[in-house]
Order: structure tokens, then C-alpha cells, then sequence
């Protein structure tokens, strides 16, 4: 039996027929680009994560990117990040012509919020919390030094749908909670799509404005905008999806709950869950000093694992030009030389949890 690191068929298949009622539904309307599937999706999405407001947009890094540019922030500016997130977290940063300042993660593979406020400069004026691995940051803090300092406080919320921190939703924390509906993710669509929540009605209008084209009114262009738009099918579909995502996180902790209960082999460190956090589990990563040999070793028993992420954007061939080298961000590269997701899936069968658990346990 092969198992993969991660399985979308599955996912479809639990809700199939409501799937394809929806896509029907969309496709007979013959409205496809925002229209009442979008307006719902938002609506709904908002009252989920407690925000006031949710706009659509085309994908998870649009939502950043977009994020940044309404709030002003580019040329000059710079955002603190952690080291070890995806490189589209510092996209969203670089494109509007910003600076990311790294800081390194703490045990629980977020921001070390004990070394953001050494790197505040006079240039500083956002934070982006990224609640990696599908737990959510230690926010208290992190908002403080925003509120403290005046920062603008964007949350990356790709990997954290409905992951909480001291009962409050990611993405609820800061002027804008950014999120991806990659098929990939815990709330993930059958494409790319995106969303911003906020309380704030200005920032939510100006996004609605800038998503499409600039234009408040149709051919009446307020600013220069982008074409970014959260689709009718996608929205309709992520509809369905979003009314059984309590049933889908939970079926995820049930297999990672096993997961922790039953690895056990002195050569992995297990994913820890900081106090006042919850996780859903987006990935379940684990650190191994040996983890290629490890990842070699699972392959050979059909077993799929994924690197989550290899090379830390301070590294990356498209920074170079931030001056950085290696040895820079120790943390970080440690966390890029030993971390593995295993695999896990909507729809993972007992048996196949058995056999990772088994051989994970026998690796030496």
C-alpha cells in the first residue's frame, strides 16, 4: 500500500454529492464572477471567524500583498516576519516594495514573540503573526508590541482556519487577517481563492474597490487596482466545504491525537501545543536531526512525507539582494534541516495510520 503525504480526492468524496448539486447550481445561474455565492461565502466566512468583515479574493498571496498595499505600507517601510515561514508571506511584503525583518521561531514553530521588539526600528510599521502549521501564534504579546509601538498587525492565516488563541480566532487579532483557500488547506477549495477579514469598514471597502480594477462603480475607477476576485464557483463550492469544517478539523486532531499518543522513538521531536492555543492541525510536523535519512527511509516503504519548507526565505536565490547568508538565522536553518510533515488527509484510514506510526517507530 503507498500511502501520500496528502490526499484531496478523499475530501471531495465525503461531501460529493453536495459538491457537485453546488457546481450545478453555479453553473445554471449563469452569474459567475461576484455575484450572490461570493456575498454569501463572505458572509458566512465573517460570522466563522467572529470578524465583521470578509472579502474575496483570487488567492492567499493576493490577499496579502493587497493587505499591505491598502494599508500604505511599501517603499521604506519596513514588516517583522518570522524566518521560517513560506516565501509567500514575504512576497506579500516585498511586492508593495517593503523590507521583511526576520525573527527567528520559537519551539512551537511560530514567531518568538520574546524577539520582536529588538527589532523595531523607526522604519518599522507592521508585524505579520503567521500561525504556521495550523496553530495559532502567541498573540498576546504580539499584539501588545503592535498597540505599544503603533504597528499595523497583519495576521497570515493560510495554514490556521479557525484555529484559536486564548478562545479568539486567528486573523480577529490585527487590522487584517489574511487567508488562503488553496485545495491543499483545512478549508481548502477546487482551486485558488483567498479572503480578508477585518472589523475595520474602510480597510474592507477599499479591498472591495482595489480587488477589482480600482473601480467603486462599474467603469468609474477610484485608484489603480488589480484584477482579484474570489470566483462564484469557488465561493459555492468553499460553501459547502466551510459547513462541515468543525467535522473535518475534528476527524484531523483524532488522527494527529494518535499520532502523539503513539509515535514514539527518541530520534523525532513531536509538535508541541503552546498553552492558550489550539491547532487544527493543518500540518503534523515533526523534527528529526536525521530527518533526510528518515525521509529516505519512509519512501522506501511507500510512505510520502513533505518538507515543510527546505530553504528559509532568507536564503532563498530571490532575496538575495537582503544581504543575508547563511548562519544569519541559526534557528530558522535548524528548523529548514529537520522538519517533516507526515502524512495526513481528510479520509486517512485507520490502517494507513497504523502503518506511518509503525514504521516512523521502527526507524532508527
Amino acid at each position: 500500500m503507498k500511502i501520500m503525504p496528502n490526499r484531496l480526492d478523499k475530501g471531495f468524496f465525503q461531501y460529493q454529492e453536495e459538491f457537485e448539486q453546488k457546481a450545478l447550481e453555479v453553473l445554471r445561474s449563469g452569474w459567475y464572477v461576484l455575484g450572490n455565492e461570493v456575498k454569501s461565502f463572505e458572509e458566512e466566512f465573517a460570522v466563522y471567524t467572529g470578524a465583521k468583515y470578509c472579502v474575496g479574493v483570487a488567492s492567499g498571496l493576493d490577499a496579502l500583498w493587497i493587505a499591505f498595499r491598502v494599508l500604505g505600507i511599501g517603499q521604506g517601510d519596513e514588516v517583522i516576519v518570522q524566518g521560517n515561514t513560506y516565501i509567500a508571506s514575504v512576497m506579500g511584503i516585498t511586492i508593495n516594495g517593503a523590507t521583511p525583518v526576520f525573527v527567528e521561531p520559537d519551539e512551537y514553530n511560530n514567531i518568538d514573540a520574546g524577539k520582536i521588539e529588538e527589532k523595531i526600528t523607526k522604519k518599522t510599521k507592521a508585524i505579520l503573526a503567521v500561525h504556521l502549521y495550523g496553530q495559532a501564534s502567541n498573540m498576546g504579546p504580539v499584539a501588545a508590541l503592535a498597540d505599544k509601538y503603533h504597528l499595523r498587525l497583519v495576521e497570515d492565516c493560510a495554514q490556521s482556519h479557525g484555529a484559536c488563541f486564548e478562545g479568539r480566532m486567528t486573523g480577529t487579532f490585527g487590522d487584517i487577517g489574511c487567508f488562503s483557500f488553496y485545495p491543499s488547506k483545512n478549508l481548502g477549495a477546487f482551486g485558488d481563492g483567498g479572503a480578508i477579514v477585518t472589523d475595520d469598514a474602510r480597510i474592507a471597502e477599499d479591498v472591495r474597490v482595489f480587488r477589482n480594477y480600482g473601480s467603486e462603480k462599474r467603469y468609474y475607477n477610484k485608484v489603480v487596482g488589480t484584477n482579484s476576485r474570489l470566483d462564484e464557483m469557488q465561493a459555492g463550492l468553499l460553501r459547502v466545504r466551510l459547513k462541515h469544517l468543525e467535522e473535518l478539523t475534528g476527524e484531523r486532531r483524532k488522527i494527529c491525537n494518535r499520532y502523539l499518543e503513539e509515535l514514539k522513538n527518541e530520534k523525532i521531536r513531536l509538535p508541541e501545543i503552546r498553552k492558550g492555543a489550539t491547532t487544527v492541525w493543518h500540518q503534523f510536523v515533526i523534527h528529526c536531526k536525521d530527518r533526510d535519512r528518515l525521509m529516505e527511509y519512509l519512501n522506501e516503504r511507500q510512505i510520502g512525507t513533505i518538507i515543510h519548507y527546505p530553504i528559509p526565505p532568507h536564503l532563498s536565490e530571490a532575496y538575495q539582494y537582503l544581504g543575508f547568508h547563511k548562519g544569519d538565522f541559526p534557528v530558522t536553518e535548524r528548523y529548514a534541516d529537520e522538519v517533516l510533515s507526515l502524512p495526513l488527509y481528510n479520509g486517512m484510514t485507520k490502517e494507513e495510520q497504523t502503518m506511518v506510526i509503525e514504521a516512523v517507530n521502527r526507524f532508527v
